[in-house]
């Protein structure tokens, strides 16, 4: 517990929490909230635009979430004052933020012959990929945090103390411990026998998938019917084709 990878946990579930009751209630599915009405009537008719149309209303999905994630947690414990509980309550907030962060405008043009002459806007969310992709890069440089909480989570690094933490920042306490070997007590299976993409740089590659052990590699036979057809009548004549593939597992 309390490493980078329960902080993404965290702020993916906290995000698709915003993300999910947002869009229910832009739909109408939820009789407590609708599309974001604060907006109606505003905009700027000189430039040429409004807004309109149903602007997704991120406030409901903000609070639910904040309800359904961070109370419990706070009642469970008794008080919000443990470091594990801070750095957890903090990692909620910034999957939360990311969903506020990354909102955008979308418009619709009107006008004669399909001119521009004026365009109605709403904001929606982005889409959840691009909520992933933003949080994954925060969880690439998460910040290791003290686990004796003060007045406030502060960093371990001494040196580095006076850099102040974001509220979009992803906080862990505990390193993470080595995926790659095999740890029953853990529950952690390790990398060894893992099929791995030889030419991909990703997760998936055979450099990184493998731990810098290598990998093995053998040919796998594939047959299956091929080429069908319908002859009438009345049954369907096939092919048997093979094909021969490389497959790589990680020593």
């Amino acid at each position: 517990a309390g490493t980078k990878e329960t902080a993404f946990i965290s702020a993916v579930t906290a995000a698709g929490l915003v993300h999910s009751v947002t869009r229910w209630c832009s739909a109408g599915n939820v009789t407590e909230c609708s599309c974001d009405v604060t907006l109606r009537h505003g905009g700027s008719p000189s430039e040429g635009w409004h807004w309109g149309g149903c602007s997704d209303d991120i406030h409901y999905g903000m609070a639910f979430s904040r309800k359904f994630l961070d109370v419990p947690f706070k009642n469970i414990t008794g008080k919000s004052g443990s470091g594990l509980v801070a750095m957890n309550l903090h990692n909620n907030e910034a999957g939360r933020q990311a969903v506020a962060k990354l909102m955008s405008v979308d418009c619709r043009c009107h006008g004669v012959s399909g001119s521009c002459a004026v365009k109605t806007c709403w904001k929606t969310m982005s889409s959840f990929e691009k909520i992933g992709r933003f949080l994954k890069e925060k969880y690439e440089n998460s910040i290791q945090i003290s686990d004796r909480l003060k007045k406030k989570l502060r960093r371990k690094e001494k040196s580095q103390r006076k850099i102040p933490i974001g509220k979009e920042d992803l906080l862990y306490v505990n390193k993470s411990p080595n995926y790659c070997v095999e740890d029953q007590k853990l529950g952690i299976p390790g990398t060894q026998g893992r099929e791995c993409n030889r030419t991909s740089q990703g997760a998936e590659g055979c450099n990184l998938l493998c731990c810098g052990r290598g990998y093995n590699t053998h040919v796998v036979r594939h047959v299956e019917r091929c080429e069908c057809k319908f002859v009438w009548c009345c049954y369907v004549r096939c092919r048997r084709c093979e094909t021969m593939t490389d497959v790589h597992t990680c020593k």
